[in-house]
Parts: C-alpha cells; sequence; structure tokens
C-alpha cells in the first residue's frame, strides 16, 4: 500500500499568502490534523524573496523592487534572495519521523529532491545530482559567496544538462521539515541583477556573467517551449514515483483557511518579520 500524501495546486497567490500557507501547513501537520503534503504554486504579482537570515537593508535595493512593482517577503527557510517570475514553486511538508527519512539536513534533501530528479526526466531533460568532488569545494560550500541564491553549488544540487536549476531550502520546525524550491521555466537576468546591492560595478558584471553558467531555466535548455500545467504533471508524477506515494488533492477547510489568513496578516505582511534583520 502507497502511502497517501496531501496535493495542493495553488496557483498564482500573493508572496505573503504562499509563505503563510506554507508554514500553515507545517504546523497542521505537526499537530497531526494533516498527513504530509506536496503544493505547488506561483506568485502573483512576481516578487522577491529573501532567506531568513538575510539582511534586506544590506543586500536588497528595495527602491528597485519598488520600482519595478515586484512583491517582497522573507521565507521562513534559509538561503539567499530568489526572484519568483516565470517558475513554479513546490514545497514539502513532512515530519521529520516519517519512515526512512534521513536525519541529516543533506541527506533529506537528497531523498525529497529525487521528485524534481524524476520531474525534470519526464519533462525529456537530462537530470542528475551534483555532489562536490573537491576539498576546494567542499570547504566553499561552508561559506556563501554571495546574496544571489543561484550563486554557489551546494551538496546534492540539482543539474539539469550541466547547470542548475532548481534552488530549495528547508526549515524544520515542531518536528516537521519544510522544503521548498523553484523550478524555473524562464529567467530574466537583467531584473535579478537590478534588485541586489552591489560593492561596486565590476562585481555585478562578473555575477552578470557567472549567472548563465549557474542558473538556467528549463525553456533555455528545449527546444518546446514547456508550460506549467506541463511541469505540474512531471513533478507530480516524480514526487509520486520517487516518495512511492498517493497524492490525494486537498482543499482547505474554512478554519484551515481562517488560520492561514491570521498568519499571513500577523507575520508576512508585517514589514517586521520583512525587513526586520
Amino acid at each position: 500500500m502507497k502511502a497517501k500524501w496531501y496535493f495542493i495546486n495553488s496557483g498564482p497567490c500573493s508572496p505573503s499568502y504562499n509563505m503563510a500557507l506554507d508554514e500553515a501547513l507545517l504546523d497542521l501537520h505537526s499537530q497531526g490534523a494533516i498527513p504530509p503534503v506536496i503544493r505547488f504554486y506561483e506568485w502573483n504579482p512576481a516578487t522577491l524573496s529573501i532567506g531568513y537570515f538575510q539582511s534586506a537593508e544590506k543586500d536588497i535595493d528595495l527602491q528597485m523592487v519598488k520600482e519595478q512593482k515586484l512583491g517582497f517577503v522573507r521565507r521562513p527557510t534559509g538561503g539567499r534572495a530568489v526572484l519568483h517570475e516565470s517558475e513554479l514553486t513546490y514545497s514539502i511538508i513532512v515530519t521529520e519521523q516519517y519512515p526512512e527519512m534521513p536525519a541529516s539536513v543533506t541527506e533529506a534533501y537528497r531523498v525529497l529532491s529525487e521528485g524534481l530528479l524524476l520531474g525534470f526526466q519526464n519533462l525529456g531533460l537530462d537530470a542528475y545530482f551534483s555532489i562536490p568532488d573537491t576539498e576546494e569545494k567542499q570547504a566553499d560550500l561552508k561559506k556563501p559567496k554571495s546574496a544571489v541564491c543561484f550563486d554557489a553549488p551546494s551538496w546534492y544540487e540539482l543539474v539539469v544538462e550541466g547547470k542548475k536549476v532548481a534552488g530549495s531550502a528547508q526549515t524544520r520546525q515542531k518536528g516537521v521539515i519544510l522544503q521548498h524550491g523553484a523550478i524555473l521555466l524562464d529567467l530574466d537576468e537583467e531584473k535579478l541583477l537590478s534588485v541586489f546591492k552591489f560593492s561596486s560595478p565590476e562585481a555585478k558584471e562578473k555575477m552578470r556573467q557567472k549567472l548563465p553558467e549557474k542558473a538556467v531555466a528549463i525553456n533555455r535548455l528545449t527546444d518546446k517551449e514547456i508550460t506549467i500545467a506541463q511541469c505540474i504533471e512531471a513533478f507530480k508524477k516524480g514526487f509520486e514515483e520517487a516518495l512511492e506515494i498517493e497524492l490525494i488533492p486537498y482543499q482547505l477547510t474554512e478554519e484551515q483557511l481562517q488560520y492561514v489568513k491570521r498568519l499571513e496578516e500577523t507575520k508576512y505582511l508585517n514589514d517586521e518579520w520583512n525587513y526586520k534583520k
């Protein structure tokens, strides 16, 4: 018998709602109110999300974020700033005690990301995990180089056609793992670069040249345009296969939705949370 997990496809939502819903699902799962969940979502408007530990003031040109009418939100997970525009975002909520779930963050990341790997393969792309192979590279992993999420390879980075494609981040709270990440369909490099603060024009130029090696959008790898709908199907199947689960569509109850709204209003719509660090 395959384990049954819930499946939620939220479609495009506001940045604050997206983060509140991820956290609410973590809480509901920790209370035993719902089984593990896989959720897909998009962003409306296009949004810059920053990692839990990042400094908004120091790293981000907030004026440019405003001028380009981008959403802005701090995630409950670590990692660096991500521009969410042409992408499908996924989140996985599962207890740390789940059968055969590795205790280490890295190993759990690999297990959970197996679904992404199969998803890319379902789209006909050559996907694999990269593992840093030199001591020097492994030392690098301990010190993130820049504020831009796609700038450093990390353990079990998902590589498609030789380039990194899915930036994922993980947090663990109340005995529950929340992992979410971006599956890029297209990437506007100039827009991404425009919202970061750089120490010098040279530093920005260096990053501009490095980005295409680091971050790659699916639609640059294939001749046929891949849609969000195709991604949802490919990755849903990928997760079912990798985790040996059956995904059951789920809609939140009125009471659960109220809880999401409360979290959104008190936290993710709150300037103190978003800009505090």
